[in-house]
């Protein structure tokens, strides 16, 4: 009867499962370190450290979490915990944007459901409304991200609707104030008809829109010969700015034509016989756009000949009787229209500067809900939005319509309603890009700043330089206020420093709502009498708010500094956060707030398309941690290369607990093989064999790998070097080879020490690495194994491993050993799989070396390396059917059989078992180590 040496092998034993059930066991994890005060215990750990500080930006506080806002967070906190375990003061404090629109938007949304008009309540009431919702969603997102496993100071986070923070926003602003960077103008701005509010830049997004387009004819009534009694054509695709339109723009530079038509299409606008003048580059797609069939050039010239012509306005004689004048315009291109653009200074930046330099009028014609204002002749009290009909078919009824046609292209929307934008020409406060050389600072300070990717720096570079000035005022309610006087008859802002500091002593104690609900006399003291000015109602940007978040956070918290290490957001924030931050702060400190800038791109669909309910590809963050765990989608995070668009689907979630689970089969085995280690088993690197030398000569390498990345936050290539570490060098390659030594050697054995000490080495360094990206999975395996001095993974640091175990030599020496076996081990796989052999131990190939890898393999346990039970090095020439790989055409492998019996407890066929007394059935080393067994036992 065989006999079962199983109790005499040292096999492994763990209570760390191979089924994670992370769904279940992450709360519990999250209660423990709640219980223990670990954010606490962190900072008390970290103190007199050097600081790092990563600031947040911050989230709408106006429904759950999504995909992107998950990433983000994970994203942030796998940086916090990198920092701190790289030996730093890494403090993270939450925050979140509780002002704006979007917020405002859902409680108009409310009312409209419930039949109230906005504008019947109190707007301190409405107010009070908004931070009600705001604190009620802020509520729910901090247990969001709680449950992702980001750790900060959740108790105390920093939100802009506190009195102490509305305080200090309204002191930046009153600082642009004094300076003199805070003007009020009037210029057109991107204006939502619906909202009834300017926008900024970062509140505008961009989709498809079909639009009506118009060529018009403007005669000529002043100019040479060759233009009076002609026609200018242009081209618009906002027909009902027409009424708007004060000149037309030509390029000085381009060439233009004079084109005498000759015949039309029928039911084409154009007449036979009339002259009209079009760049020459464009002169055959306007014919075909407009139904010319034939026409000759009777003038040719340069741009510059039309300097001092005048055209009518098409309406003239209806209300528009006044001169349009021919002005250069270096932003006219023959990109597209016909080489002359209708100009409306009320109605485009690009018009608004030609405008401004040439003295034009700038007319308001829309109201704030887009409807055209009383004064203006034949469209009064029509939308502008339904207006463009009407406008051509007034065109076309005064004989100006030349061709009406339609349009689908990329178009400005509220990224709130979803409507489209105008440019509207309206009194509007701005911060201004010039005064104090704000544009000149800023650019300069984005040189100093780090940008990961570099190409961030080019983004905002040219966002920067060429940027308008900061439209910084509201029509909105809830915000901070623009607590400013503007006097009744100088239309000048008061700059009273008593007067702003009675404002800021006043929202300090109360709260912005104090401007909205006290008289202006309470701010204006006895100085000023309230009938000479004017108090605000509108509310700042809340780009402002956010954008001022460095002075009212990390100025005013003792824990934090100025300015931050980091600030990492989406990409779209080079136009967004990142860009009012810089402007902030570069308009009050002369400097940038952050030194470093990270960027991440947008959550996809598995196809690459943009998530939404329409299309049904929206995966939820709650949802894959109800399925799978919170660790999954951080593993999902730093498994993609987050700084570009980052896909997520089932399958590729599938993909990634595929990932997780070959981590955690690395850990379970790294733990099952620890049981019971004790520290007199552990041995020096140098009485190690050269295997486990080779394992600490690549961890040490990897260490520098990990701290490397860290520092340029480069986590996807942690990922891939600590997956691929443990997946292919220790689970295919090394713990594969000394799982023998592990289960069967002597407890005392050399090798079997070597192994133990180094996987103790190997746990240490995987668990501190992989705390910041699987943090409640290392902190599971650390608890489990419970043999360190802290009581959680997390309060550790990044273990110190000594500089002398790198050896490079040795690195690629044995990078040729694993270059031959690889070939054995694909031959032995044909092997198995003819049935041939049913385990690589039955097997003793003859592996066909060159002279130098002989010598290798012959110095080594080769045999041992290719789990078999014999190995015979040749360097004779190997026969034709050896096998072979591709890639490693100077190995080759002639498989055989193992001579001997097999050995009953380590199952390998070798000549000496049933050769020793006593043990008929074991092979010399199974039998010495059950005897030395017995005598321990003994």
């Amino acid at each position: 009867m065989t006999k079962d040496y199983k109790a005499t092998l040292f096999l492994p034993q763990t209570d760390f499962p191979m089924k994670a059930g992370l769904p279940q066991r992450e709360p519990e994890f999250l209660a423990r370190w709640y219980e223990m005060d670990l954010y606490r215990r962190l900072r008390e750990q970290a103190k007199g450290r050097e600081q790092f500080i990563l600031h947040d930006g911050p989230p709408y506080a106006n429904g759950n979490i999504h995909m992107g806002t998950a990433m983000n967070k994970v994203l942030k906190d796998v940086v916090v915990r990198t920092q701190q375990m790289l030996g730093k003061d890494s403090n993270y404090v939450p925050g979140w944007d509780c002002h704006g629109l979007p917020i405002e938007w859902k409680i108009e949304e409310q009312y409209r459901a419930a039949g109230k008009n906005k504008d019947d309540v109190p707007v301190v009431e409405f107010r009070q409304e908004c931070r009600q919702f705001a604190l009620h969603w802020l509520d729910v997102q901090r247990e969001e991200f709680k449950r992702l496993g980001v750790i900060g100071d959740w108790d105390n986070p920093y939100m802009p609707i506190r009195p102490d923070s509305e305080k200090v926003i309204v002191g930046e602003l009153l600082k642009f104030l004094m300076n003199g960077g805070l003007y009020r103008g009037a210029k057109p701005v991107m204006w939502s008809v619906v909202e009834k509010t300017a926008l900024a830049e970062a509140e505008i997004e961009y989709h498809d829109h079909t639009s009506t387009t118009i060529h018009v004819r403007f005669p000529v009534v002043k100019g040479p010969a060759p233009f009076a009694g002609n026609s200018i054509v242009i081209w618009t695709t906002t027909p009902w700015t027409m009424p708007g339109n004060r000149a037309i723009a030509f390029g000085p530079e381009l060439d233009y034509v004079g084109i005498e038509v000759a015949a039309v299409k029928e039911g084409a606008l154009a007449r036979v016989g009339e002259t009209l003048f079009v760049a020459a580059a464009l002169r055959e797609a306007v014919e075909a756009e407009v139904g010319i069939m034939a026409s000759k050039i009777v003038w040719e010239g340069p741009g510059s000949a039309f300097e001092g012509v005048v055209c009518h306005h098409p309406f003239h004689g209806h209300g528009y009787d006044f001169d349009v004048p021919l002005l250069p315009g270096e932003h006219v291109t023959v990109e597209q229209g016909t080489g002359f653009v209708h100009t409306a200074p009320g109605h485009g930046e690009e018009d608004y500067v030609v405008g401004m330099q040439f003295g034009l009028e700038v007319p308001e014609t829309v109201d704030e809900g887009g409807l055209f204002m009383p004064h203006v002749p034949l469209f009064a009290g029509q939308h502008v939005f339904k207006a463009n009909g009407p406008v051509a078919d007034k065109l076309q009824e005064f004989g100006a319509l030349l061709h009406r046609g339609k349009l689908v292209h990329s178009y400005p929307h509220s990224w709130r309603s979803k409507a489209p934008l105008i440019f509207r020409n309206t009194p509007q406060w701005f911060v201004s890009m010039e005064t104090n050389d704000l544009r000149k600072t800023a650019l300069a300070e984005i040189d100093r700043v780090k940008w990961y990717p570099p190409q961030g720096r080019n983004r905002i570079h040219s966002m920067i330089e060429n940027r308008p000035d900061w439209v910084l005022s509201r029509q909105r309610s809830w915000g901070v206020p623009l607590t400013l006087f503007l006097g009744r008859e100088s239309r000048e802002p008061l700059r009273d420093p008593a007067v702003n500091e009675r404002i800021l002593e006043i929202i300090g104690a109360e709260g912005a709502d104090a401007w909205f609900s006290s008289p202006p006399e309470r701010f204006l003291g006895p100085d000023h009498d309230p009938a000479d000015w004017e108090m605000l109602t509108d509310t700042v940007d809340v780009w402002f708010d956010s954008g001022t978040s460095h002075a009212y956070v990390l100025e005013t918290r003792e824990d934090l500094k100025t300015p931050a290490s980091l600030y990492l957001e989406g990409s779209d924030q080079h136009r967004g956060w990142f860009h009012s931050s810089l402007l902030e702060s570069c308009g009050t400190r002369g400097r940038a707030p952050y030194e470093a800038v990270l960027t991440h791109g947008f959550v996809l669909d598995g196809d690459g398309r943009k998530m939404s309910k329409s299309l049904g590809n929206t995966v939820l963050p709650q949802e894959v941690i109800g399925q799978f765990g919170a660790d999954i989608l951080r593993l999902w995070v730093v498994a993609s290369d987050f700084t570009e668009d980052l896909r997520i689907s089932p399958e590729i979630l599938k993909s990634q607990v595929d990932s997780y689970r070959r981590l955690r089969n690395t850990l379970r085995f790294i733990l099952g093989n620890l049981a019971r280690f004790d520290e007199r088993e552990r041995l020096p690197a140098a009485e190690m064999p050269e295997l486990e030398r080779w394992v600490l000569s690549r961890l040490a390498a990897l260490d520098a790998q990990v701290r490397e990345a860290c520092e340029r936050f480069d986590f996807h290539q942690i990922f891939v070097s600590v997956y691929t570490f443990c997946t292919i060098e220790l689970s295919s390659f090394y713990l594969d080879i000394r799982k023998d030594a592990l289960y069967c050697d002597a407890a005392d054995s050399v090798r079997r020490r070597a192994a133990r000490t180094v996987l103790d080495t190997l746990f240490d360094s995987l668990t501190a690495w992989l705390a910041p990206i699987l943090c409640f999975t290392a902190e599971e395996a650390w608890q489990t194994r419970g043999t360190g001095p802290e009581e959680s993974v997390h309060l550790r640091l990044f273990p110190e491993l000594p500089a002398e175990w790198r050896d490079p030599a040795l690195d690629a020496r044995w990078e040729r050993i694993r270059r031959m076996r690889r070939v054995v081990t694909g031959a032995l796989e044909i092997e198995r799989r003819e049935k041939r052999i049913g385990a690589s131990l039955q097997a003793h190939p003859v592996v066909h070396l060159s002279a130098g890898d002989a010598a290798i393999a012959r110095s080594v346990d080769f045999a041992e390396l290719c789990i078999t039970s014999g190995v015979s090095v040749s360097e004779a020439a190997a026969p034709d059917d050896a096998f072979r790989i591709e890639d490693v055409d100077d190995v080759a492998v002639v498989p055989g059989l193992a001579e001997g019996s097999k050995c009953q407890r380590c199952w390998m066929v070798l000549p000496d078992v049933g050769t020793i007394a006593g043990h008929d059935d074991l092979c010399g080393r199974c039998a010495s180590a059950v005897e030395a067994a017995d005598t321990v036992a003994a």
